[in-house]
C-alpha cells in the first residue's frame, strides 16, 4: 500500500505541488515528470484538437479540448489510485511500477485521436487505422517516447501494450478495467466535462466521490467493482451516459453534422495522405479536406458545416429500435459503403417521385455503427451479505437501460436532406416505402 501512497503524483492530492486548473475549478496536480511529458509536441498537440467535434454546431461552448480531458482523466487516475490502495488485495497485485505505468496510461489514454476521430472511424473504411494504434507512432519515437525512458523509466512499448492489447495477466486485466470499463476513468471525466461545457445537466447528475469512494477489486479479483454504498451513484452514472448519448451526442442535428462530415470524407479520402492528414491539428485539417473537395460535392458538403454561415442538412425522417424495429435493424450497423449506396439510390427514387434531380450527395442516410458502446456491467459487494451481486440483479435501473441493447436505445437511424429540398422531400416522399425498396 505505501508503495502506492508514496507516488510523488499522489501526495500531490494533498501536498503542496504545481497544479494547472481546469474546469469547473479544479486543480491537478503536477508533478516534475508529468510536466514533463504534457510539454512534448505530441501530447500539447492535443491541446488543438476538440474533444466533441461537431457537438459545438448544437452546444456552442462545447469546444474543449482533448488536451483538457487528457488532464481530467489523469486526475481520475489518481483518485482511483488513492481509493484502491487501501483495498489489501488490489495493493498486493498493483505494485508502485505499475501504478506509474496506469498513471501514464490514462495522461496519454487520447494521444492517437486525430481532429473528428469517432465518426472517421466509425465508418471503417479499411485505409482509416484505430486510433489506439495510431498513437503507437507518437509513443514509440521522438520526444514523448525519450521521457518516459528517462523521466520514468518506462519502456514506450508497456504504454503500447496497456493501451491497445489484450491484457496477459491479471495485472493488466486490472489495469485495463480502470482504463476502459463500465467505470473507468474515461467516461468518469468526459461525462462530467462535457455535460458541464455543453450547459447540460445530464452528465453531471451523480456522485463522483461517493462512487470513487466505493471502488473496489470484484469478485474474481481481475477488474473493478464497487461496494453497495456506490449504487445508487452507479445507477445515476449509466442514467447519466444514456441522457448524454440521447441528448448531446446523438441529437439530430450534431448528427446531421456528423453524417455531413462522413460523406464528404468518404468521397475524398482515398485523394488524400491519411496518415499525414491524422497528425495535423483541426484547424489544419478543415483546411486540407476542404482545399482537397474544392468546388466537388464534398466540398458544398464540408462548406455547410465549416464555412461562413452554418448550413446542416436537415431530418426528414427518423427511426427508432422502439417504434421500427425491422426498418431500423435492416439499416443499423451496416458498413458505411453500403449507408453511401442506400442513400444514392434514395437520391434516384425521389428524383423520379418529385420530378426534379435530387443530387446523390443531397441525401444521407444516417444510422448506429458496426462498434457498439461498452455495456454498463459491473459487480456490487455487500459488505452485510458477504457476496458480490451484478449491478443489474439488484438495480430495474441498470437493468433497462444498461442491459437491453444500449445503442438501440440510444441511437436512431435517420434520414437527412440538403436544405434547398429538404421540406418538398418531407412533404412528398414515402420513406417507409421507399427505404424498404432500396435496402432490399
Amino acid at each position: 500500500m505505501s508503495n502506492l501512497l508514496d507516488l510523488p503524483e499522489l501526495r500531490g492530492l494533498s501536498a503542496p505541488i504545481a497544479q494547472i486548473r481546469i474546469p469547473d475549478q479544479l486543480d491537478v496536480p503536477i508533478s516534475p515528470r508529468i510536466r514533463q511529458i504534457i510539454d512534448t509536441p505530441e501530447f500539447h498537440r492535443l491541446s488543438q484538437i476538440s474533444q466533441l467535434g461537431l457537438v459545438s454546431h448544437v452546444y456552442p461552448a462545447a469546444n474543449h479540448s482533448r488536451f483538457e480531458h487528457s488532464l481530467g482523466v489523469y486526475r481520475m487516475a489518481l483518485l482511483y489510485l488513492r481509493q484502491l490502495a487501501n483495498d489489501a488485495r488490489f495493493s498486493s497485485i498493483i505494485q508502485g511500477e505499475d501504478a506509474e505505468l496506469f498513471l501514464v496510461a490514462a495522461l496519454l489514454h487520447d494521444l492517437g485521436h486525430w481532429p473528428f476521430c469517432h465518426p472517421i472511424e466509425d465508418m471503417q473504411l479499411p485505409s482509416v487505422p484505430q486510433h489506439e494504434l495510431f498513437a503507437n507512432s507518437f509513443l514509440l519515437e521522438g520526444e514523448l517516447a525519450d521521457v518516459l525512458r528517462s523521466d520514468w523509466g518506462i519502456n514506450p512499448r508497456e504504454i503500447v501494450a496497456v493501451l491497445s492489447e489484450k491484457p496477459r495477466d491479471t495485472r493488466g486485466e486490472i489495469l485495463r478495467s480502470l482504463l476502459s470499463g463500465p467505470i473507468d476513468v474515461d467516461k468518469m471525466d468526459y461525462l462530467y466535462r462535457d455535460s458541464l461545457h455543453a450547459g447540460v445537466p445530464y452528465g453531471r447528475n451523480f456522485d463522483q466521490g461517493r462512487l470513487i469512494a466505493s471502488l473496489c477489486l470484484n469478485e474474481s479479483g481481475n477488474g473493478i467493482a464497487i461496494s453497495e454504498k456506490g449504487r445508487t451513484a452507479a445507477e445515476m452514472m449509466v442514467f447519466a451516459r444514456y441522457v448524454m448519448f440521447s441528448e448531446v451526442y446523438w441529437h439530430h442535428a450534431v448528427r446531421s453534422a456528423t453524417a455531413m462530415m462522413q460523406r464528404a470524407f468518404f468521397l475524398i479520402h482515398a485523394q488524400v495522405d491519411l496518415d499525414r492528414l491524422f497528425r495535423t491539428t483541426e484547424p489544419q485539417m478543415i483546411r486540407q479536406l476542404r482545399d482537397c473537395a474544392a468546388s466537388s460535392p464534398a466540398g458544398e458538403l464540408l462548406d455547410g458545416i465549416f464555412g461562413a454561415s452554418r448550413r446542416l442538412y436537415k431530418r426528414v425522417s427518423e427511426y427508432s429500435f422502439r417504434d421500427e424495429p425491422e426498418l431500423y435493424s435492416r439499416i443499423a450497423r451496416q458498413p458505411y459503403a453500403r449507408l453511401a449506396h442506400w442513400s444514392e439510390e434514395l437520391a434516384r427514387v425521389l428524383s423520379h417521385t418529385l420530378r426534379r434531380r435530387v443530387a446523390p450527395h443531397e441525401i444521407l442516410l444516417d444510422a448506429p455503427p458496426v462498434q457498439l458502446e461498452v455495456q454498463f456491467q459491473v459487480e456490487v459487494f455487500s459488505s452485510r451479505e458477504g457476496r458480490y451481486r451484478q449491478l443489474r440483479d439488484v438495480s430495474p435501473v441498470v437493468e433497462t437501460l444498461a442491459e437491453q441493447q444500449f445503442d438501440n436505445l440510444v441511437k436512431r437511424v435517420r434520414i437527412f436532406a440538403h436544405p434547398a429540398i429538404a421540406r418538398d422531400i418531407a412533404a412528398h416522399a414515402p420513406f417507409d416505402a421507399v427505404l424498404r425498396e432500396v435496402t432490399q
